[in-house]
């Protein structure tokens, strides 16, 4: 059994404040935990309007299935959002 552990880093230019910003969150977050069942939240920057710091965990099989978790995802997150995606870190224990 492996833990695969993503961060994947936004860039919102359009949000003028943390309201704004909460409202994109909690939607996509949602729409991630619902369709991957993986767990999601904000990691890092909470105060920050144009950046989101999203952190996903899932538990899965083996390593191959990790990766294919973790690219499906982040095509997800680019497909359901406007905001750019800065970076993407992934780990797998």
């Amino acid at each position: 059994m492996k833990i695969a552990v993503l961060k994947i880093k936004l860039y919102a230019p359009w949000v003028h404040s943390l309201k704004e910003k909460r409202m994109v969150l909690k939607s996509l977050l949602a729409k991630i935990r619902n369709k991957f069942q993986v767990s999601a939240a904000e990691v890092e920057s909470q105060d920050i309007h144009q950046s989101i710091v999203i952190g996903v965990a899932a538990i899965v099989p083996h390593s191959a299935q990790a990766d294919s978790l973790m690219d499906e995802i982040v095509g997800f997150v680019e497909q359901n959002t406007e905001a750019e995606i800065v970076t993407e870190e992934r780990e797998i224990r």
